[in-house]
């Protein structure tokens, strides 16, 4: 059987784990990374994903 609550407690510990590894820094030098190598008309969209990461890691 499939223990929920394990797996949710799991989840959020990753989560939290995540934070600590995930600076608005490094989402911002992957955002850079990407853009260099994407076309130059998704740029855009590349910034607002890096946005909303930066958002949610706070």
């Amino acid at each position: 059987m499939v223990d929920f609550q394990d797996i949710k407690g799991n989840l959020e510990g990753l989560a939290e784990k995540a934070k600590d590894v995930v600076t608005d820094e490094r989402i911002e030098a992957v955002a850079e990374k990407v853009k260099s190598i994407a076309p130059d008309s998704i740029d855009a969209k590349i910034d607002s994903v890096a946005d909303k990461a930066k958002e949610l890691n706070n």
